[in-house]
């Protein structure tokens, strides 16, 4: 493949079918929308957090949220290339993104919940199909048999594609396709497959979005720390469920109580717990998974996405502390301004770029490899320093080619949400229109 290219494969956090190991998407962010899939599977004016008990940006886009999006998705995609493991403490992206979108779905359920339930899938679906369809013509014109497949062969492997359709279960790929010596490293699938679970995680917390916010305005804090709960029971090896099926579970334990939150920042229940109770009692949970962590580090020391417990803790106080303080933006505040465009843009499009930015990240190294054929990198020290720096090279080129992802496929979560398509949806519009946020 690559001189320089260090070993990306080793550095990601899919496992596939090898059980709970870092679940990092959007995200988060996710749902992307990592950033994340569920803020993106709603109209742009039903993006707030807007609250009858604690009122928050009367209309518009609340900046604020829009801006945890942007950090969440940024995030995503730098773990996603350097693994660097102590990011998943420094911001826990999905529990983020889970937290937004459950906030987002309390505000939505104002409305019946089969049509919420119907928009959302309806919005999540083609950005969903688009990426597939590529996916899945790449996998198949390396030689992927899911027949044949080892692992999803016969019938059943015709029959769990429909995963990359409708994300109700994990989608089969190859382990390897191709030739270690092709464009693309052969375990590419692996990669461009993984951030699929959180529009599975999501799509199951939409459905049961209606059944979660009735219980929560019954008994707030049983329904608020349950997962909590479930999560010390499937996420500890004390009950085990074999295969995806656990994984889906676990899942749905580990970031149900951000998803909840959610749900308790839009109903005002946060604002009315006096800020420096909710600050000291989350840290304290923080503290016990960061304990809990120390005890059970796993193949890359302190990346919380491989422990589960230590994921759910963290992830909770953390979520606490930022939907406490949230001031509520209805732009964004002085040199955070500047940044005004991307965030935008982010937002609406966090869809395609969750989707897409794994294997975009896959495809900087056929392109940066391409430099080792320059005549001026025949020399060893020149090749030396490629290598080097070869990591630097794919943050960098990465960017542009999201960009490129956006224009070529950004437009259908607008087909999808109905609304007219935009080829770079920044907030800005061309002479002689408004500026929309």
């Amino acid at each position: 493949m690559t001189q320089g290219y260090q070993g990306y494969q080793g550095q990601q956090d899919y496992q596939g079918q090898q059980g709970y190991q870092g679940r990092q998407g959007f995200a988060a962010a996710g749902p992307v929308s990592a950033v994340s899939p569920a803020e993106q599977a709603a109209p742009a004016a039903d993006t707030g957090t807007g609250s009858a008990t604690a009122p928050r940006v009367p209309s518009g886009r609340d900046r604020y949220l829009d801006l945890l999006r942007s950090i969440a998705l940024v995030r995503v995609v730098v773990y996603h290339l350097f693994g660097w493991a102590w990011l998943s403490v420094l911001f826990p992206s999905m529990g983020v993104m889970f937290a937004l979108a459950g906030s987002l779905m309390a505000r939505s359920l104002k409305r019946p919940a089969l049509s919420v339930i119907k928009s959302r899938v309806r919005r999540l679906l083609p950005p969903l199909w688009a990426f597939s369809a590529v996916a899945l013509a790449l996998m198949f014109a390396g030689g992927w048999n899911p027949v044949k497949d080892p692992d999803n062969g016969g019938t059943w492997g015709l029959v769990k594609l429909i995963d990359y359709i409708i994300p109700i279960g994990a989608p089969p790929y190859p382990w390897h396709v191709g030739s270690k010596s092709g464009l693309l490293e052969d375990t590419w699938a692996v990669q461009a497959a993984g951030p699929l679970w959180y529009l599975r995680a999501y799509l199951w917390f939409v459905v049961a979005s209606p059944l979660l916010l009735w219980a929560f305005r019954k008994a707030p804090w049983p329904t608020l720390l349950a997962p909590l709960g479930l999560t010390a029971i499937v996420g500890t090896g004390l009950v085990t469920i074999p295969g995806e099926t656990g994984n889906a579970v676990t899942d749905f334990a580990v970031y149900g109580g951000c998803w909840v939150l959610g749900f308790a920042h839009h109903e005002g229940v946060l604002a009315r717990i006096p800020r420096y109770v909710s600050v000291s009692c989350s840290a304290l949970v923080m503290a016990f998974g960061l304990w809990w962590a120390s005890g059970h580090l796993g193949p890359d020391g302190w990346d919380l996405n491989d422990i589960p417990l230590a994921q759910a803790a963290w992830s909770f106080g953390f979520v606490v502390i930022l939907l406490q303080y949230s001031p509520s933006w209805q732009e964004l505040p002085g040199r955070l301004a500047r940044w005004d465009k991307l965030v935008t843009l982010s937002n609406n499009r966090a869809v395609t770029i969750y989707l897409w930015h794994n294997l975009l990240i896959m495809a900087t190294v056929p392109i940066i490899d391409q430099a080792y054929n320059l005549p001026f990198m025949e020399s060893d020290r020149a090749a030396a320093a490629l290598d080097s720096t070869y990591m630097l090279w794919m943050f960098f080129l990465v960017w542009p080619l999201i960009g490129l992802a956006i224009l070529a496929f950004g437009w259908i979560e607008d087909i999808a949400a109905k609304r007219a398509p935009r080829l770079w949806p920044n907030g800005v519009r061309k002479a002689g229109g408004r500026r929309r946020g």
